[in-house]
């Protein structure tokens, strides 16, 4: 399994690293049970001190890990140093929080006292993804560390210098007893790690088939499992939008990442009143982007993180305009891992745009009659991640909310992450959430206590 950084604006293999043995993997998961034993012993206060002074070192260092960032997996620089910024948040967010969100909680019964008690459950195996190498790593490790647990990561393997640089960090912030820990490992070595009874719990952030891999070797062992998969998100515009702001926010929503996030609006679902218009204004911005090197700040869509994606969307568009759809604009290969921004209209139901997710700059435009056949077509996927609504009727904009099946539902917004409330998905988009109260207790043993007399 090759593990290396491969610069995706030119190709350039920029370092390369050897896989962990077998015995070096052996004693990490002995260091991360020794880990968790003096993580869960510390205070709330203790370890909120070490975790605000990791938020420091990343505020102190985003441009040099934001550089990182877009020197393994191509996003625009700007992106990736606030991707940095938004990392500091989730960690002060826990260490302000974390005691709260966990205390004990009392509840009148016909005992004496009954409280229900939030203990950690010991080294939590993360399997992460590329395309936000910082954010969806710190998103489970800032909660994970505050409840106590030590973390164990298995990051993608084109992004090491990233996973090594997150582990450096928390080991600069004080938490240097091996809490947190980067395994650098190919994906045939995660069954073997799901095994290991010492590793109580795994959350996975990736692709369908992947999910799908880790929650079935868990569940064998009966462990807990957390979920956050793909995505193909619905942006509905309605006739009373503001079509200004939807269009513009539209444009951002489909190409955040250069197109590659799971929560990147991807079918645009426009009511027929304002359809023309939203197509023309759309079709105008997205030519306006500019695509180019990731390192230059005016650049607005950067390369894509490896050939095989660029493959993959190339592949869909190409079968989509085959079965029928129509190519608004771009559709073509740029050299390299750049491909041009994209709008498909008239999409036929057999076409790969229809329902898949398409992990690219590639945006899908339908037009409908009403605000049943929106949500009818909305929910017309198995996925259930994100989506987001454009409306000035507040009525109809809680008809979507309770209409859409989804994880989440933005009104007049793009959706987005933050560290105060649960995100996560249904369906095919997993299970469990991350961030806010419910994040941090995925991975908690909830123990019931009852003291059937006063002592």
């Amino acid at each position: 399994m090759t593990i290396s950084t491969v610069n995706p604006a030119t190709g350039e293999t920029v370092r390369k690293f050897t896989a962990l043995s077998d015995g070096e993997i052996e004693v990490k998961l002995r260091r991360a049970v020794e880990a968790f034993v003096i993580n869960r012993a510390r205070s709330f206060s203790e370890r909120a001190q070490r975790m605000n002074a990791a938020a420091s070192i990343l505020e102190r260092r985003k441009d040099e890990l934001g550089k990182l960032i877009t020197t393994e997996m191509g996003k625009p620089v700007g992106a990736a140093i606030a991707e940095v910024q938004k990392c500091a948040l989730v960690c002060r967010y826990y260490a302000e929080n974390a005691e709260r969100h966990l205390a004990d909680e009392h509840v009148k019964t016909d005992a004496a006292e009954s409280f229900i008690r939030y203990e950690p459950l010991g080294p939590v195996l993360a399997v992460m993804p590329w395309n936000f190498p910082f954010w969806q790593v710190f998103r489970f490790a800032a909660p994970a560390l505050m409840a106590g647990n030590s973390g164990l990561l298995k990051h993608a393997s084109n992004v090491p210098q990233s996973a090594l640089a997150i582990e450096e960090v928390f080991r600069d912030a004080g938490f240097d007893a091996a809490e947190f820990q980067t395994l650098l490992i190919g994906a045939d070595a995660v069954a073997g790690i799901l095994d290991d009874d010492r590793v109580k719990a795994a959350t996975l952030t990736g692709s369908e088939p992947a999910g799908a891999s880790v929650a079935s070797r868990a569940a064998k062992k009966i462990k807990k499992s957390v979920l956050e998969l793909g995505g193909s998100d619905p942006f509905i515009v309605m006739p009373s939008a503001n079509l200004d702001d939807a269009v513009a926010t539209a444009v951002k929503a489909r190409i955040v990442n250069n197109g590659q996030s799971c929560i990147a609006a991807k079918r645009f679902i426009v009511h027929k009143e304002i359809a023309t218009e939203f197509e023309r204004r759309f079709k105008e911005a997205m030519e306006a982007l500019k695509v180019g090197d990731p390192m230059d700040e005016s650049t607005q869509v950067g390369p894509l993180a490896m050939p095989q994606i660029v493959d993959d969307i190339d592949e869909q568009v190409r079968k989509s305009i085959a079965a029928g759809a129509r190519l608004v604009t771009g559709g073509k290969r740029l050299g390299g891992n750049f491909y041009a921004p994209t709008i498909l209209a008239s999409i036929p139901e057999s076409a790969p745009a229809f329902a898949e997710e398409i992990f690219g700059p590639v945006a899908s435009l339908f037009v409908v009659g009403s605000e049943a056949e929106a949500i009818r077509l909305a929910n017309a996927t198995p996925f259930g991640l994100g989506s987001s609504v454009w409306t000035s009727d507040r009525a109809e904009a809680m008809r979507f909310v309770d209409g859409i099946e989804a994880g989440q539902v933005f009104v007049n917004a793009m959706v987005a992450s933050d560290p105060r409330l649960p995100f996560g998905g249904i369906k095919h988009s997993g299970f469990g959430r991350e961030l806010g109260e419910h994040g941090i207790r995925e991975f908690v043993n909830i123990k019931t206590v009852v003291l059937a007399k006063a002592l």
